[in-house]
């Protein structure tokens, strides 16, 4: 059948239209939907082969999927990883990730800049069943090497992180990660394959809440896990199987719909958000305006060696704290208040009362997030209509 062509050479915004894509007898253009739970076997002699991985094939959709293998396929070859496997969600992705490497006596390093369900698993799942953790600061390297121990076996991070968008050095801190014998996790949604890749940089495995930019259009939950094909063997592939925190069919393929349009969506994402950044700076009633892609960013120097683009997602604080966010919040008429991000929509949270809740007022200001924060997902809407909007909302206080 046509279109045979080896689409690991060519670039990633045809890889996210044709990589990975099976067809079936019938020669569909757009990806087939296979709603199946089983599959049937020729013969019981087959089933046993199948089983024991002596012949390919799909022995059961909690295991694997036509359409979910598609939508792992254009992923690794995105990312540029050798394999990847699909869950349900972006939680359950680094939920195996970390899990799928532990067991009682390990010892993880994390950064301490985390949202917040990362930071439960870390810090109160895994002590559980006897893994500890030790939390620092991601900006200070002799902080990530000052906490490694000799039964450190993984090393994991967010960058950029939310909500504060700090970047975190990957190259360096894999340096320190491989050096002490511990594997580097890498969470790379705000930046997405685009603009980041972490591989190229040490990482060892990225994750990915896919129900953020790679869907991108608010509809369906989802996460993947890239990594070696000997790593996704060793520590992934079973820890899935066994557990069952598979990805929908139906989520896969509309992924794989979302991934069509993912270079052209951040692109325009981003091009908004360097427009509406510099606009905000210039607001007297705004404390401070932390976007990657902006000569102020804290960490300027780390962005431009190891990111193409500042992204689409902006944190502000504002002066008069809680009150004035909430109320510009509540005054905005296009922009959306909700805690999802990376939608074709424009969103808007305060991290403090919604994201990081479950923290203490402590925890939230040893990482930045203040009272008066706001994070901002930029949407697809014309530019022009999201500043008028903020300025509006802005000349309300």
């Amino acid at each position: 059948m046509k279109n045979t062509v080896d689409v690991k050479n060519l670039r990633p915004a045809t890889r996210l239209i044709h990589g990975g894509t099976m067809r079936s007898q019938f020669g569909e253009t757009s990806e087939a939907l296979f709603l199946t739970q089983g599959f049937v076997y020729d013969s019981m002699e087959a089933a046993e082969r199948r089983f024991k991985n002596e012949e390919p094939g799909f022995v059961y959709s909690r295991f694997a999927n036509p359409t979910v293998a598609m939508f792992e396929q254009r992923m690794a070859l995105l990312e540029g990883a050798e394999s990847a496997r699909a869950t349900a969600t972006g939680m359950a992705a680094v939920a195996a990730a970390l899990m799928g490497q532990l067991k009682a006596g390990d010892h993880v390093v994390s950064s301490r800049a985390l949202f917040g369900s990362c930071l439960y698993i870390v810090q109160e799942l895994l002590p559980r069943f006897g893994v500890q953790s030790t939390l620092v600061d991601g900006s200070d390297l002799a902080a990530w090497a000052a906490a490694m121990r000799p039964n450190t076996k993984t090393v994991f991070l967010e960058s950029p992180t939310n909500p504060t968008l700090e970047v975190y050095d990957i190259a360096e801190i894999a340096k320190i990660a491989h050096a002490g014998g511990a594997t580097l996790l890498v969470d790379n949604v705000f930046a997405t394959p685009l603009l980041q890749s972490p591989f190229e940089l040490g990482a060892d495995c990225v994750v990915y809440s896919t129900t953020k930019h790679i869907d991108g259009q608010g509809r369906c939950l989802g996460g993947v896990i890239l990594a070696s094909e000997e790593f996704i063997q060793t520590h992934i592939a079973n820890y899935l199987r066994q557990t069952g925190p598979a990805m929908s069919p139906f989520n896969a393929w509309v992924m794989l719909k979302g991934m069509e349009t993912l270079s052209l969506r951040v692109m325009q994402q981003q091009a908004n958000a360097e427009k509406i950044a510099d606009v905000l700076a210039q607001s007297p009633h705004i404390a401070r305006v932390i976007y990657p892609g902006r000569t102020d960013h804290p960490q300027r120097a780390i962005v431009q060696k190891q990111m193409s683009g500042g992204g689409q997602m902006i944190a502000f604080e504002m002066k008069a704290g809680k009150a004035a966010a909430f109320k510009l919040a509540n005054a905005l008429e296009v922009i959306l208040i909700s805690n999802n991000l990376g939608d074709s929509k424009s969103l808007i949270t305060h991290p403090s009362t919604t994201t990081h809740q479950r923290l203490t007022e402590e925890q939230r200001l040893e990482l930045g997030i203040t009272q008066g924060m706001l994070r901002f997902s930029v949407g697809l809407e014309d530019v022009q209509d999201l500043i008028a909007d903020l300025q509006a909302g802005l000349a309300r206080l």
